[in-house]
């Protein structure tokens, strides 16, 4: 399905929990947990049609808690148990480690004795609102994978590909043998994603969108949204998209110095208001790389153009 065709009401193909073959060697299962920061839900993906397969991106796991909709992931284990059917499960990875991504790594591997693979753990305490998910704390992988590392299994093989920026523990996962990418957050299919300081990096993240530029991957799975069928052109668009962002926020600096707050009702009109939060994170993620090539300063909660 390419991303301009996607629809909420095709239920055929976004039903929580049931098993969706894109080819034959990948299948989606949804979890449970959509919320204006996850779209439809956390997309779990299964590599593989042999006796071994690999899950990457697990989800979340629970019912959630209040104020967190896109933790909830019940009964997501257990749907993933079911679509692997009679394959063994031999690795878990997990793209990077908010809570509607690898919560539910522990569990699975319980269950299935499969160990987790992928990204490092990382515990970071928030310095202010997100809009994203919280950091998993229980995330704690048996081996990690560094840039260009490969796990093999029966008819396939992964790829790691560093991709820091959304988080700085961030991988996507190439599947060798097809030409597909599973993108986590970096790239996702509904929504440019959220880079929010002090992990989030904007000039990391667009660092790694350069990197997936340079790349000949033929599709794109992400985390949320629909697969993207022409990768370089729809990256090239997001880098686009974020340098545009850059030149708004440095326009409303020459005209004066500014709050965030007075910069997103600005630059972002129409939005939806349950989005401020994450809209003021990406913007403080471009000030603070502004800051950092010593194009902008900041005094109390002022910034200005240097």
């Amino acid at each position: 399905m390419a991303s301009n065709d996607f629809s909420l009401d095709d239920s055929s193909t976004w039903n929580t929990g049931l098993a969706v073959e894109l080819e034959p060697l990948v299948r989606r299962v949804l979890a449970p947990n959509p919320s204006p920061y996850t779209f439809t839900g956390t997309q779990t993906y299964l590599v593989g049609r042999g006796r071994e397969i690999a899950v990457i991106d697990p989800g979340p796991q629970g019912t959630g808690a209040a104020g967190h909709a896109d933790t909830n992931g019940e009964g997501h284990v257990e749907a993933i148990i079911k679509a692997a059917g009679d394959a063994r499960i031999v690795a878990i990875l997990c793209t990077h480690t908010h809570r509607d991504h690898s919560p539910a790594a522990l569990p699975l591997a319980a269950a299935t004795g499969a160990a987790i693979i992928g990204c490092a753990p990382l515990v970071l305490a928030d310095d202010g609102p997100r809009a994203d998910a919280a950091f998993d704390p229980t995330y704690k992988p048996d081996r990690v994978l560094v840039d260009g590392e490969r796990l093999a299994g029966d008819g396939w093989t992964i790829e790691a590909v560093a991709t820091p920026g959304h988080t700085s523990n961030h991988l996507c996962y190439s599947v060798v043998e097809t030409g597909a990418l599973f993108t986590g957050d970096h790239v996702m299919g509904w929504s440019t994603s959220v880079v929010s300081p002090p992990d989030g990096d904007m000039g990391a993240y667009m660092a790694s969108l350069q990197k997936l530029q340079e790349r000949e991957d033929k599709v794109y799975y992400p985390a949320h949204g629909p697969q993207i069928d022409n990768p370089r052109q729809f990256v090239r668009g997001m880098m686009g998209h974020r340098r545009q962002r850059e030149r708004q926020i440095v326009k409303l600096l020459e005209e004066a110095p500014h709050e965030i707050p007075a910069m997103v009702a600005a630059m972002y009109k129409g939005l939806d208001p349950r989005l401020t939060g994450a809209a003021g994170r990406s913007v403080l993620a471009h000030l603070v790389d502004l800051e950092r090539q010593g194009r902008a300063a900041v005094t109390g909660e002022t910034w200005s153009l240097t």
